[in-house]
């Protein structure tokens, strides 16, 4: 990961297979000319917020309108970053129910999400660095699961996504668009992905067809879901 994404940093950070909203997630970013690996809360906070308690979290931010709107537009010409990953989660209704599914590159190299930050001070000095990921309209083969994509980067334009010298965006609006058709390949994974207390390694491995008919059979419970937000930025879905 350190090679593909150029770091310098060698971070104590353990693999992870369940992140959530408001956890901790590593960003790779610029800073003095070097790229670092950092970590920031998944959930942006503008620096303009007076108290995140009363704030749609905003997981997500649309390429359609992250220039325009205030939440962004300051972050998408100044504090790009990318989010490694080895692929993510969507949910798609089966028989009534939600089944995931974990979606990656076809060919099994890790990707980069497309990532904007900001710094949050609170009102006695404490800071809280926060990131949200880029989306787009999901392209064909991605739009049976789900109409909205995370944006990954290729590793040929990670430094073009991450120079921020200027605050001109014309570089970087041809790179805010959804993988190719075929790009990416996804394959239904255990519902105990719902649980966010479920984190290892057998989350992201296939289930069989009669594994799904078991999880159809047992009773429901509740899981976890995003934050809704405000009718008009349209942020609160995971992707």
């Amino acid at each position: 990961m350190r090679q593909l994404f150029g770091y310098l940093d060698q971070p104590n950070f353990p693999p992870r297979y369940n992140v959530a909203p408001t956890q901790p997630i590593p960003v790779v970013l610029v800073d003095k000319g070097a790229r670092h690996f950092q970590l920031m809360r998944w959930g942006l906070l503008p620096t303009w917020v007076k108290d995140p308690r009363g704030f749609t979290l905003l997981i997500n931010a649309r390429s359609e309108t992250v220039l325009e709107k205030p939440a962004f537009k300051n972050a998408i010409r100044r504090r790009r970053g990318l989010i490694p990953a080895d692929g993510y989660y969507e949910w798609k209704a089966v028989d009534g129910r939600k089944q995931p599914h974990f979606i990656h590159r076809a060919d099994g190299q890790p990707l980069g999400f497309a990532a904007v930050f900001e710094t949050w001070v609170g009102p006695n000095g404490e800071e809280l660095d926060t990131v949200a990921i880029v989306t787009a309209a999901a392209s064909e083969d991605l739009a049976a699961l789900h109409d909205r994509v995370p944006v990954t980067i290729s590793p040929d334009d990670f430094e073009r996504w991450l120079d921020c010298r200027g605050d001109e965006v014309d570089a970087i609006l041809p790179l805010m668009i959804a993988p190719r058709i075929g790009e990416f390949a996804w394959h239904p994974v255990s519902t105990r992905v719902n649980r966010v207390a479920n984190d290892d390694e057998q989350l992201v491995l296939p289930i069989s067809t009669e594994e799904m008919e078991a999880q159809a059979l047992r009773p429901k419970k509740a899981t976890r879901k995003a934050a809704v937000a405000s009718p008009d930025d349209g942020q609160g879905s995971l992707f």
